[in-house]
């Protein structure tokens, strides 16, 4: 084959990478909040963090952080603001690089994101309760150790997610090719396989607006840098969780669905041990027992808060 013909190719294929990129974007336009509540902006380092409080000023702060994926957002907590909002002073953050949050080509760290809850905590809120979901539950406990925090909330907890792989991080952070390849893997198929594999017990639940929130979520101006570092192992902190878990000094309550398979309740089980701490399992869920089963997973929240406080 001729060189001219390779790399007329070749321009044919990255051009055909580029505009399927474009018209992506374009297709994922601005997308709205789903929570019920004010959505404010938080500036942290520069960057514009979005976030919404619902409820009564004067009842105790509770803050939701999300946990990490391709398309990660509050809208993970749509189900529960309400209901929690009756009782609590609800705020619900985009992570950096998540939601509706501003997304810069950083290099996303666990660091970066303990820092950023203990800042959001010290700045926004008054010695709250914390409910944060997957790995970023590591991170809270680390922000935990430096911050005031009246009660935490681990729903599935974990400290390792997958070897750490840099050249993937610095591949999906690549122009067109990591954009290319990105977008695969935050498709809307992905986004419901991810769903269906880990997220939820029962697929019937799974709804085509969380699907959709997600796939514009993941399609944002930056989308793909936060979700590179996840994807490489790179956002795993460096610390044992169940040392750093046996170390605090504050209420600490796990909350684990049944049927977890990426993060089996075994590993529940072996921190709630090892720490001393209570363990609330919610039958009939896996990764996302409060979006499966929100009001058990508000009553059961709340009984404990109740029960701890007294």
């Amino acid at each position: 084959m001729k060189a001219r013909t390779v790399l007329g190719m070749t321009a044919g294929v990255v051009g055909g990478a580029v505009l399927g990129n474009r018209l992506l974007n374009r297709r994922a336009s601005e997308f709205e909040n789903p929570l019920p509540g004010v959505e404010r902006t938080y500036r942290w380092r520069g960057i514009e963090v979005s976030y919404t409080v619902a409820g009564d000023p004067d009842d105790p702060d509770l803050l939701l952080c999300h946990s990490i994926h391709a398309g990660a957002s509050s809208h993970e907590f749509t189900a529960i603001v309400e209901d929690l909002a009756t009782d609590y002073h609800v705020f619900a953050v985009d992570l950096p690089g998540f939601g509706q949050s501003e997304r810069p080509p950083l290099v996303y760290s666990s660091t970066l994101y303990a820092e950023f809850i203990r800042d959001f905590i010290a700045d926004e809120t008054d010695t709250p309760i914390v409910v944060a979901s997957s790995l970023t539950g590591a991170f809270a406990v680390d922000a935990a150790a430096e911050t005031d925090i009246e009660h935490l909330i681990l729903i599935c907890p974990t400290d390792e997610t997958s070897d750490e792989r840099p050249w993937l991080r610095s591949l999906l952070r690549a122009p067109i090719v990591g954009t290319t390849l990105f977008n695969l893997l935050a498709s809307k198929p992905s986004m419901q396989y991810f769903y269906h594999r880990d997220g939820y017990y029962d697929a019937d639940r799974i709804s085509d607006e969380e699907v959709e929130y997600a796939w514009q979520s993941a399609h944002q101006p930056g989308a793909r840098y936060a979700p590179a570092s996840f994807a490489s192992g790179t956002l795993d902190p460096e610390f044992d969780l169940q040392t750093e878990l046996a170390a605090l000094d504050m209420p600490t309550t796990l909350v684990w669905g049944r049927d977890a398979q990426l993060i089996p309740l075994r590993e529940g089980r072996t921190l709630a041990d090892a720490a001393d701490l209570e363990l609330v399992v919610i039958d009939y869920s896996t990764l996302l027992p409060h979006a499966e089963h929100p009001d058990k997973f508000v009553e059961y929240l709340t009984a404990e808060l109740l029960r701890t406080e007294g």
